[in-house]
């Protein structure tokens, strides 16, 4: 990130700092519970905003060199990335075109072809068919439109985004917007992955909820990171069209006053979240590690699995503290799986008691009102096919 971008941040901290105050909505937002919980809603909402919406479902790093691919199951649906000779990474339904047997397992390695394990149907990189057991006895095909399914695929600041349904377009510079410099200044690709695991959570909307404030961190995570990074209820918020970008204020920030900015190490006291609409979260932190969250609806609208990543900065494999690794995994598992999702399944049990008709998001939950606008922007557009530019929120310190 630049450094006047940095200093411009820190600056907007300590200012919020001094005056007790965080960035704002205009006004107080209500929704309806019916949104957590309505299931002809959230298979709509799951239709229309994950399936039809571009998602960075991958790292870049995860696709190191070429000839390398991964397998993986994103809201029930198979995919194949891979890199092909080119160096290009594309994207398929993970399913063989004779009979829909799935091509490779979840994982991932290297190949030169991809065989379906029913009847040896091949593929190579490209998604193209270029071979079949037993063809001369098989009869005519039109092999040229028998390659695997293409899904809409497209590599931007150190991620892999894909859209889950075919038929649908990308077109990634759109998507993204000036989030793309955000996204670029993480130098995704400078990283390694450390761990990945998955966890079960709550609805969707109930996790979401959870990576879009600070107002719950002094007495959600008084032993993670709320006591030992960041201060409770500050934020200053920058959207980026469907996207934000979240900046929290550390305990050191206050001895920024008196300094000449000059002198600032600004990212000494601050933290930055990344925030791509509709379910990914990366999360930079000092000490050179990130965790990336990515939060997928689950089978109903109760339920969400997580892909929890721990990134540790080493650019070129370089070697890293493994032991520092390990710690800041496990501070990251407990904040989430032991602080956050438990509550968060209690307010999944909640809304189905009938105390509230609607939850209330205050001015300074503006992270949350403009995630939940979207997702009504979406839907709206979805439904009679407007193409409005999306809600503008003016975010106002007080």
């Amino acid at each position: 990130m630049r450094r006047d971008i940095e200093i411009d941040l820190a600056r907007r901290t300590l200012h919020n700092f001094q005056a007790g105050t965080t960035d704002q909505a205009p006004d107080v937002m209500r929704l309806p519970v019916a949104a957590y919980t309505d299931e002809v809603r959230y298979q709509r909402e799951s239709q229309h905003i994950f399936k039809q919406l571009p998602q960075g479902v991958a790292l870049s790093i995860e696709l190191p060199s070429r000839r390398c691919y991964r397998a993986l199951t994103v809201l029930g649906v198979p995919v194949l990335l891979v890199r092909d000779d080119d160096g290009k990474a594309r994207a398929f339904l993970n399913v063989c075109r004779h009979r829909g047997a799935k091509l490779c397992e979840n994982g991932h390695g290297k190949a030169r072809v991809f065989t379906c394990p029913y009847h040896a149907w091949s593929y190579d990189r490209q998604g193209k068919l270029i071979g079949r057991y037993g063809a001369e006895t098989f009869g005519d095909v039109d092999v040229d439109n028998m390659g695997l399914t293409v899904l809409p695929c497209a590599e931007r600041a150190g991620l892999i985004w894909v859209v889950l349904d075919p038929s649908q377009p990308l077109d990634i510079d759109d998507w993204l917007g000036d989030f793309a410099d955000e996204l670029a200044s993480l130098r995704l690709n400078e990283w390694q992955i450390h761990t990945q695991r998955e966890l079960d959570g709550p609805g969707w909307k109930v996790c979401m909820d959870g990576y879009l404030e600070a107002y719950h961190h002094k007495f959600v995570h008084a032993k993670t990171i709320g006591g030992l990074n960041t201060i409770s209820n500050l934020l200053v918020h920058d959207t980026y069209g469907p996207h934000q970008r979240l900046t929290f204020g550390r305990e050191s920030v206050s001895t920024l006053e008196g300094q000449e900015e000059s002198e600032w190490e600004p990212m000494e006291h601050i933290r930055i979240i990344h925030s791509c609409f509709p379910n990914l979260s990366l999360s930079g932190i000092l000490g050179g590690f990130c965790l990336m969250s990515q939060i997928y609806p689950g089978e109903d609208a109760t339920t969400t699995k997580t892909r929890q990543t721990i990134l540790v900065h080493a650019p070129d494999g370089a070697a890293y503290d493994n032991d520092a690794a390990d710690e800041f995994s496990a501070l990251a598992l407990e904040a989430v799986n032991i602080e956050d999702y438990p509550i968060g399944f209690g307010i999944q049990s909640g809304i189905e008691s009938g105390a509230n008709s609607h939850f209330t998001f205050g001015r300074n939950e503006c992270g949350l009102q403009h995630y939940h606008e979207w997702v009504q922007h979406f839907m709206t557009t979805a439904q009679d096919g407007s193409q409005a530019k999306g809600p503008a929120m003016a975010i106002k310190p007080l």
